[in-house]
């Protein structure tokens, strides 16, 4: 999963017991102009780098990501780096229906924030063709606000080829508990085209989080932008 660039959810596969014969592991590395997840910026309105790795193994896989970030700081903490660790399970629940469920744990390592934020999501989607409807439920605080555990995101996205080019839009919807300031509804358009394991992307992002909530340090980091990336698989 890389949340840099297109922020888009999971899905596929059958299921069965894993084997080592069926076992899978995939690498990449990305820089982006920005870096949003759920729209908002995570990096200030600046470039980020990222890497992840992620293991399979029948319809069982893990994985982990690690990112540059700036919001952490620009709230009093101390972190620069974001480490998401995630696993799940991907099946089939009919012709053409897939589903994925699994636990995300996003540390930041040191962050020193009155409420940690450090978090920790269930997710559950389904996907039917080219669409995908996502769950995900913190069974902790939420990024560093108090008494919001409970809170939870749901996004709608599909992916679309075009003549070789991937279409991605996307809209998601940030339940915090216990703050409506600070809850909010995101929205994206990403296309990409992959050149043998070389993927550049542009995306076009925009929210209607409220400034009293989003804005730091004269920084509105879910102002509408767009955002251009590369991404290497291997």
């Amino acid at each position: 999963m890389n949340k840099t660039l297109l922020v888009i959810a999971a899905a596929l596969a059958a299921s069965a017991v894993p084997t080592i014969a069926s076992a899978q592991l995939a690498f990449n590395a990305a820089v982006v102009t920005d870096y949003r997840y759920r729209g908002i910026s995570q990096s200030k309105l600046k470039p980020a780098v990222s890497a992840g790795v992620d293991y399979a193994a029948g319809a069982f896989y893990v994985g982990a990501w690690a990112s540059s970030i700036k919001w952490v700081k620009e709230f009093g903490g101390d972190s620069n780096v974001e480490i998401d660790l995630y696993g799940g399970y991907k099946g089939e629940l009919a012709k053409d229906v897939t589903y994925d469920v699994g636990l995300l744990t996003y540390i930041y390592p040191s962050n020193g924030l009155s409420t940690s934020a450090n978090t920790t999501e269930l997710y559950g989607a389904v996907t039917f063709g080219p669409a995908t409807l996502k769950y995900s439920h913190a069974v902790t605080d939420t990024f560093g606000n108090a008494g919001s555990k409970n809170s939870f995101y749901l996004d709608l996205s599909a992916g679309f080829d075009v003549g070789g080019v991937m279409v991605t839009p996307h809209i998601g919807h940030q339940k915090i508990k216990g703050s409506s300031a600070c809850t909010y509804t995101d929205y994206s358009v990403a296309v990409s085209k992959d050149f043998s394991g070389f993927v550049p992307s542009l995306m076009v992002v925009g929210t209607n989080a409220k400034e009293s909530c989003y804005l730091v340090n004269g920084k509105d980091l879910g102002k509408t932008a767009l955002v251009l990336g590369l991404k290497y698989n291997f």
